[in-house]
Formats: C-alpha cells, sequence, structure tokens
C-alpha cells in the first residue's frame, strides 16, 4: 500500500530535511551537517511550501535565524557542549508562551500578545539547544479539531488542501508531514496531539497525565485533563523530544520525574502483548464507512508484531461518561475564558464555541462537578481492571475523515446528529478521562486519499510501552518516514 503523494503542488523536499530529527541531531552532532545547513534547508522548504497550507505563523525574521544558528555552530567549533536537540529548527504551538516571539492562541485578543516567559517544556526545547523559528497555527483557544482562526486563516491539509489539517495542534501536523520541521510539540485535551497526526500521516503522542510539566501560568485542576507532549514523522523522533520535555518541575505540582530515557527505552525490543480493540463500542460511537476497516488492517499489522488482539466492550455507561467530560471540560476551560466574555470589548471577539463554553460554565453547580469527578473516577478504575488482562487499548483515532475546511465541524456522522462542536471527538475522550498515554498511529487511506490513525492507550505511566508498540508496528509499515 504505497504512501499517496501529497495534492500540494510543491518541490520536493531536499535531502535535509527528508532525514529523520534523530539523524539531523546527530549529523549535526558528529559535524556531518552543520547547524546553518540545516536551518537553511528547512526555511527554504518553509518559503516553498507554508503559503500553500498555512501551518507555522509568525515566522522569525530568517536573517536573525540564520545568525543564532552561526552563533550556535560557533559554540560546537569551540567545544561547548551540546543538547540533545541542538541546531534542530522547531516552531512551538501558538498555545504555548514564547519568550518574546508573538503567542496568540489563534485569538484576535491575544493578536499582538508577546510573552516575557516560556512555557516550562518550552524553556527546556532552548534549553536542548533547539532554535525556536515560529510558531504552529491552531483554532482559537484551541477549541475544536479544525485549525482555523481570524489572527491567521486557516492550516490545509497536508494531503488535500480543501481538507482540514485538524486540531488543535495542525499547523505542528502538516508542518511534519511536508517536511517543514524535523519534529513539533503540540497539546491535547480532546486529542488535539491525536486526531491532526491521523489526518496528516504522522504520529502524535498523549503523555501520561504530568509526565510534561505545564505552566509556569498554568492551573492545577486544568492541568488534570491536558497535557503536552510531541508530534513527529516517526516514533523515535517524539522519543528524542520527549526526553526534553519530561519531567519534575517545582513549580507544577503534578509532575513526577520520567523513568528514564524514552529514546534508549525504544532501543530495546518489545516483548509483545495483548490489545483490547474497543471498535465503535458496540455502537455507540458513530463512526464513518472506512474507517474501523482501516483500523481492523491494522491490527493485523499488529498482530504480527506480536500483539495479538480481542474485541472488548466495557460495561460502563459511556454517554455518562461523556457527559463528564464535558461538564469537566467546561469546569476548566469555559471558566477560564470567563474572563474575556465578562469584557464587553473582547466577548464579541470570541468564536461562538468559545461563548458556549464559557456560558455553560457559568451554569455549573459545585454537586454537578462532583458528580462528573466521580464519574471521571470510575472510568479510571474499569481501565486498570482493563489492564489487568491487556496490555493496551485501541479504537479508532476520529469518527470522521478529514472534511471541508470551511466546515467549523461536522454536524452529523452516520446519520446521527452532533449536539455539540465537540461531540464528534468523543473517542478521544477516554485516554484523557483516565489520565492515560495514548498514541496515534498511521493506519492509511481511503479511496479518496483521505488520512486515517488509531489510537493505542496505555495504563497510567505506561509511556514506554505505548511507544515501543508503537514502534513495533511503525516497522511494519510500507510507507513509513525512516528512522
Amino acid at each position: 500500500m504505497p504512501r499517496p503523494r501529497t495534492k500540494h503542488a510543491v518541490a520536493p523536499a531536499g535531502d535535509i530535511c527528508r532525514l529523520s530529527a534523530v539523524a539531523l541531531a546527530d549529523a549535526i552532532r558528529q559535524k556531518k551537517l552543520s547547524v546553518g545547513e540545516v536551518v537553511t534547508a528547512f526555511l527554504d522548504r518553509i518559503e516553498a511550501v507554508n503559503p500553500l497550507v498555512n501551518a507555522i505563523v509568525s515566522l522569525r525574521d530568517r536573517g536573525d535565524i540564520l545568525r543564532e544558528a552561526d552563533a550556535a555552530d560557533a559554540r560546537r567549533q569551540a567545544g561547548v557542549e551540546t543538547g540533545p536537540l541542538f541546531g534542530l529548527p522547531i516552531a512551538i504551538k501558538d498555545l504555548a508562551s514564547t519568550k518574546g516571539l508573538r503567542t496568540s492562541l489563534g485569538s484576535p485578543i491575544f493578536a499582538d500578545f508577546v510573552p516575557q516567559h516560556d512555557d516550562f517544556f518550552v524553556e527546556r526545547i532552548r534549553d536542548a539547544g533547539a532554535i525556536i523559528i515560529g510558531k504552529t497555527n491552531v483554532p482559537e483557544f484551541g477549541l475544536g479539531s479544525n485549525t482555523y482562526n481570524t489572527v491567521f486563516g486557516p492550516t490545509l491539509n497536508a494531503f488535500d488542501p480543501a481538507l482540514t489539517a485538524g486540531g488543535s495542534s495542525g499547523g505542528a501536523a502538516v508542518a511534519l508531514a511536508l517536511d517543514m520541521l524535523p519534529v513539533a510539540d503540540g497539546s491535547d485535551f480532546g486529542g488535539s496531539l491525536r486526531n491532526p497526526a491521523a489526518w496528516n500521516n504522522v504520529f502524535g503522542f498523549r503523555p501520561s497525565q504530568g509526565l510534561v510539566p505545564g505552566g509556569p501560568d498554568f492551573e492545577v485542576f486544568h492541568a488534570q485533563m491536558g497535557v503536552d507532549g510531541p508530534m513527529g514523522r516517526n516514533v523515535r523522533d517524539m522519543a528524542l523530544l520527549l526526553d526534553v520535555q519530561a519531567g519534575y518541575h517545582t513549580h507544577a505540582p503534578l509532575s513526577y520525574e520520567k523513568p528514564g530515557s524514552f529514546r534508549e527505552g525504544l532501543a530495546t525490543a518489545t516483548t509483545g502483548g495483548r490489545i483490547a480493540w474497543f471498535d465503535d463500542l458496540g455502537g455507540h460511537l458513530p463512526v464513518e464507512a472506512g474507517i474501523l476497516d482501516l483500523c481492523e488492517v491494522a491490527l493485523g499489522r499488529f498482530a504480527d508484531a506480536s500483539f495479538p488482539c480481542e474485541p472488548l466492550l466495557p460495561d460502563f455507561d459511556f454517554e455518562a461518561l461523556w457527559q463528564a467530560f464535558v461538564t469537566l471540560r467546561q469546569a476548566s476551560s469555559g471558566c477560564a475564558l470567563k474572563i474575556h466574555y465578562d469584557d464587553p470589548s473582547k466577548r464579541g471577539l470570541m468564536k461562538p464555541e468559545a461563548v458556549w463554553e464559557v456560558e455553560n460554565a457559568a451554569r455549573l453547580t459545585a454537586p454537578q462537578i462532583r458528580a462528573a469527578s466521580v464519574i471521571r473516577t470510575s472510568w479510571h478504575r474499569t481501565l486498570l481492571s482493563i489492564f489487568d488482562r491487556f496490555d493496551l487499548i485501541a479504537l479508532p483515532t476520529a469518527q470522521v475523515f478529514p472534511f471541508d475546511v470551511g466546515t467549523h465541524w461536522p454536524r452529523e456522522i452516520a446519520g446521527r446528529a452532533m449536539d455539540s462542536y465537540h461531540r464528534w471527538m468523543q473517542v478521544s475522550a477516554f485516554a484523557t478521562l483516565g489520565g492515560c498515554p495514548a498514541v496515534n498511529v498511521p493506519v492509511g487511506f481511503d479511496d479518496r486519499g483521505r488520512p486515517m490513525g488509531m489510537q493505542l492507550i496505555g495504563r497510567p505511566r505506561g509511556d514506554l510501552a505505548v511507544l515501543k508498540a508503537a514502534a513495533a508496528y511503525e516497522a511494519t509499515l510500507p510507507w513509513q518516514a525512516g528512522a
């Protein structure tokens, strides 16, 4: 099954831009490539491709970036110790604060906002030697899995410019798929590291709750469901970035020490394991035709890699679980956005989905929030019991294929009406509510060339096991991006 070519009429990527992040970092460290050569190649690629898809925004001045690259080469020649991301050009998701570089959150309210500090994981990326060249595009406030906003406009799918890139890490996924970045960060509350990865044929990893510290402006309650993590063209590249992002931070009380190097952990072959296949949860999830078929073919590949699967339908009230997700999301995101809603000069600048979150949050009561937390706790216990019998859970990453970029969100799936802007992403909530690690793995394309993925969910803090399973699967893919 060959990998379909992108429909964008662009020149082929240069050899440098096609190298994996791991290979690039090694080549720079071994002085086979200079930082200047690497950065120039990616800037040229961005100049040629980005105007067609609008994935990278707030791109820094080329001269400033190249001067930073020259300074990095000078430090390397002087024998200064370098970090694991030394010399790699990276664009940070536009929801994360970047010191001295515009962070718009995709909102006209923050169109000119320039933070005075980095988020914790961004600071770690800088300290690891990466060169931050700009930001990746997002939907306003990260709401919804279609990357469009009134500040920068929409980001277009890497394989068909008529379709959405997904979101909220849509710019990151497209930049990776079209070789404009060697590796990228993203964040995930309701699937934002997984859904755009599925729709652009790359990998996206949602870490366990607390592995990557948020902040310094994070809220503890919000951080219980939203996480930051890596995206890559292959699993080893994600492990490279995750090693930098992860680990305890004094000012992030939910964070914890990472259990070791994820990249080194991938060097040890997995012994396999058992997969519980949730399918469409016995018909509870409406799923567009063709998606489950692709996932089942992928499960066959997992079986070939010593990961046999077995269908499983947990005994749980999944509608109650979804309503708990909606309540807890409103109690965090909706309340966080209320400060803008309460300002008459800003309320009119907020997209309808943001207003919906705030207005519904205002109607919540303490007993409702507690009841949702109780349901979440029950789901966590159900997951733990499943992981007593299985090593991984598999689900489709998305319930629909990429849709027209002008459609803000699907109003129905398989004949069933969607009652909110995110109901169609319900399949993403199960890992989020469990605090579990989850990875999107590409599963191929339908007969219209639309990409799809499948998510693997592991036990809490079982991040390395999930990555190793994804790497074993990746080795079976005929179109894999390379080592």
